[in-house]
């Protein structure tokens, strides 16, 4: 039993996917703005450093002794109180240091340019400049003094930096926060407006029915570039749906009235037989009758499969497939050849144009493979002769033509049976292809047909990826064309559309 599927909700995703970006964008921008502040920060930090050691070499002075040293005047010395600081001249002799520098590890020797460390003090971090500075001793001399070389460690805790650094990512954080806790309802409200089209053209949708295939597509849907494409396509699909719906109801409805018309004629007919005595010639006479009026039945029914075969065929269930047609004028000329006596009995000449067909006698002609079974393109070519033939004056006569048609792309078979008799009118051209249908006079039962011939015929070219089409003026006769593709370029759909037990060949 499959496990029930969960209704996923568009809006719902598409409010979380921006959620999720926008929070990893804020991530991102506190991650960055961490590393801005710190950047900026320390750098301001390191420029504090540096004055307040320039201020401790400020304090730097002549000792006033024989040996010309320096010293360290610490009473001129304002600095905050938790600042560190340490001064020594070039040979390591110490100048001067901080009240607080007890506990302080002994200094490492400086390096030649100004440098920084970390110191850990009564666990409180610090922040140390190693920078070097001069002071001239006894400048008033003739030579102009004595230069001397000090070094200061400076350093200053740094919990107030970070301190600061962290407010200014606190304000980034609760500006993220807020920002995705207005954008979030906003953006739920935006997306229920922007969708409201696609729920306007669900709701359509779901009023069409069988019984009303009324369908408008409201306008918003129709100019949303995203919904355009799915209006367009409900809107074809439910064309598709209603004439393939119309032709089912008519194709039931036509297939009852014949049906029911050949029971009630064989039955009258029976009916007719038993209501008195009768003689073996009128039993026999009767009878006859009735076998006919059974064939005819047997005739439509025997069509029909064929149509709901053709129209009808379950794509999904595996079987085998025949082969297609390898050369469709040569089963031309064979069927041409099998109606011949047909065409004498009625005084009608048949011909064929032999430019294009292949000949048992020519091996080497080209062959023009078609993809529909053998007996498909019998029935096809047979139905449209036979239909030409009932229709045909006697003396008259009926071409068939069948030529190639290539260009870049493609080549495409064309089959045309041209013939002379009464026509069509044109009001009625555009159903001659409707099952059942026989508006013309001529169309009666009196000629065999069923009204199912020329449906077949374009059922069998359509499956085969091809078309059929019919022109006709009254009383100038007809000519059908059918337009085939050549068996490797048309799609794979090769199938077998006649019933078991043979082939039909009945006209239409």
């Amino acid at each position: 039993m499959r496990a029930s599927i969960q209704p996923r909700s568009i809006a719902f995703r598409l409010i979380a996917a921006v959620l999720a970006v926008e929070l990893v964008s804020s991530l991102a921008v506190i991650f960055l703005s961490l590393g801005y502040e710190r950047h900026s920060h320390f750098r301001a930090f390191d420029v504090m450093l540096h004055g307040r050691a320039d201020t401790v070499i400020g304090a730097v002075q002549d000792a006033e002794d024989a040996s010309d040293n320096v010293m360290l005047n610490q009473a001129d010395l304002h600095l905050p109180s938790e600042d560190i600081y340490e001064v020594t001249d070039a040979a390591g002799r110490l100048l001067g240091r901080s009240p607080n520098w007890q506990g302080v590890p002994a200094a490492s020797p400086a390096n030649p340019g100004d440098s920084f460390s970390r110191m850990t003090i009564n666990d409180r971090h610090y922040r140390v400049l190693s920078t070097h500075g001069s002071r001239i001793v006894d400048p008033a001399d003739p030579g102009g003094g004595k230069l001397r070389q000090v070094t200061i460690l400076y350093g200053s805790p740094t919990y107030h930096v970070w301190r600061a650094i962290r407010g200014a990512v606190e304000f980034y954080a609760a500006g993220s926060i807020l920002l995705l806790l207005v954008t979030g309802p906003l953006i739920a409200w935006l997306l229920h407006r922007g969708l409201l089209p696609l729920r306007q053209l669900a709701s359509l949708a779901a009023l069409v029915s069988v019984n009303s295939w009324q369908f408008s597509p409201p306008d918003s849907a129709r100019t949303t570039t995203e919904l355009a494409p799915l209006t367009q396509a409900i809107e074809n699909v439910l064309q598709r749906l209603e004439r393939s719906f119309r032709q089912q109801q008519t194709f039931v409805s036509d297939a009852a009235h014949e049906l029911k018309t050949a029971v009630a004629v064989i039955k009258s007919s029976l009916q007719l037989l038993g209501m008195k005595a009768r003689t073996a010639a009128e039993y026999k006479a009767g009878l006859e009758r009735c076998l006919s009026d059974s064939l005819r039945l047997e005739e439509i029914v025997a069509k029909m499969l064929i149509l709901a075969r053709i129209e009808n065929q379950d794509r999904s269930v595996p079987r085998p497939l025949p082969p297609p047609a390898d050369d469709f004028a040569e089963i031309l000329r064979q069927t041409v050849a099998d109606l011949q006596t047909i065409a004498a009995l009625r005084s009608v000449e048949m011909a064929v144009s032999n430019q294009t067909l292949s000949s048992p006698a020519d091996p080497s002609s080209t062959r023009l493979p078609v993809p529909i079974a053998a007996d498909d393109c019998s029935l096809l070519i047979s139905n449209l002769l036979l239909n030409a033939l009932q229709h045909s004056e006697p003396q008259s006569n009926i071409e068939i033509r069948l030529t190639l048609e290539s260009n870049s792309n493609s080549q495409t078979l064309q089959l045309e049976i041209e013939d002379h008799g009464d026509g069509i009118d044109p009001e009625e051209l555009p159903h001659v292809f409707d099952r059942f249908y026989r508006g013309d006079p001529s169309r009666t039962r009196s000629t065999g047909g069923t009204g199912l011939g020329l449906a077949i015929c374009k059922a069998v070219a359509e499956k085969a990826g091809g078309t059929i089409a019919i022109a006709s003026q009254p009383s100038q006769g007809a000519t059908v064309t059918v337009r085939l593709p050549l068996a490797n370029e048309a799609p794979s759909q090769q199938s077998q559309f006649l019933p078991e037990g043979g082939g039909e060949n009945s006209p239409g």
